[in-house]
């Protein structure tokens, strides 16, 4: 492991430990709060809401009302990440570029989930190729995944290259165990469409993994691809093909843009709540270990008010 490297990886180490686990309270229980196989203590039955086969029939028995038996989280579960290192990902307009917040995102939820005993593995999306890093316990192979990612080159256009829907359904096959799975992406596609409402090439294999696992899908974006700015004309190289283009940055054109980029992102949102998957997003001009911290939080917070509920 090249010095550079070393130093990034420390570095995103201790932001993670002192600045994340500052604003969570020091009371890391995940990200995703969410059922295990431990049983933990029984509630009343909520019709619709509860699955029928967790009923605790005992509790039923003796108080003749029914009851479920909730889940703690599991330990030493396996969690999978698809990170998304193709060439669209090379883009950065702030301090710092969409590829490094794919690296600080797998490197936040690893170095979390590490603590708890869980092994960590990844996908990587890159080139024209799906690179497995076999899932391990410890800070070792969490750090030697994170400098496989930091030294993975540039992505180039390629031919035939596996796109995310494929990510996604080989990160669906490969383990059956319930776990997290996390993908990180940019979530854009060759062909965009403008529909919000429109199915998306990679919702149906997100929506089969979220039936089985816990899904985190996390979106990376830079502000210059929501709006472009007022400097004239403007050669733009598009990443997955090379092909380039002059454009005159006219109010028209930039309006036009502007609203476009919108409803992507108003269709990647929807798609994903419509797949049932948790969304985090990170931007390259945001404080992306708030916006963790935040995250998290708030699914606590949810799952609070979600578990408050179905016990009245």
């Amino acid at each position: 492991m090249t010095n550079q490297a070393e130093q990034a990886l420390r570095r995103l180490e201790l932001t993670i430990s002192r600045r994340l686990d500052g604003l969570m309270h020091g009371q890391h229980q995940g990200l995703l709060p969410g059922p295990g196989s431990e049983a933990g203590d029984s509630r009343v039955y909520v019709p619709g809401e509860d699955d029928v086969r967790r009923m605790d029939w005992a509790v039923t028995a003796r108080t003749t009302v029914p009851h479920v038996r909730d889940l703690v989280s599991d330990r030493e579960l396996e969690t999978w990440a698809l990170a998304d290192l193709s060439p669209s990902m090379d883009f950065g307009t702030t301090d710092t570029d969409k590829r490094d917040l794919v690296v600080s995102a797998i490197g936040a939820i690893g170095f979390l989930t590490s603590r708890m005993g869980d092994r960590f593995g990844a996908l990587v999306l890159h080139d024209d190729a799906l690179h497995r890093m076999p899932a391990r316990t410890g800070r070792p192979a969490l750090y030697g995944l994170l400098h496989s990612l930091l030294d993975a080159p540039r992505g180039r256009p390629a031919q035939d290259a596996p796109d995310l829907a494929e990510g996604i359904d080989v990160l669906a096959a490969m383990r059956r165990r319930h776990g997290l799975r996390v993908v990180v992406s940019d979530f854009l596609e060759a062909q965009p469409s403008l529909d919000p409402g429109a199915e998306r090439a990679w919702e149906r294999p997100i929506r089969r993994l979220a039936a089985r696992h816990q899904v985190l899908a996390v979106e990376v974006m830079d502000p210059r691809e929501l709006e472009l700015p007022n400097v004239g004309t403007v050669a733009f190289t598009d990443p997955e093909t090379g092909h380039v283009s002059e454009v005159h940055l006219s109010p028209r054109v930039r309006a036009a843009y502007a609203e476009a980029a919108a409803l992507q992102r108003e269709g990647t949102r929807a798609a994903l709540r419509r797949a049932g998957v948790s969304h985090l997003v990170l931007r390259t001009d945001r404080d992306w270990v708030f916006d963790i911290a935040q995250f998290a939080l708030r699914q606590r917070r949810m799952a609070h008010l979600a578990h408050r509920r179905a016990g009245t």
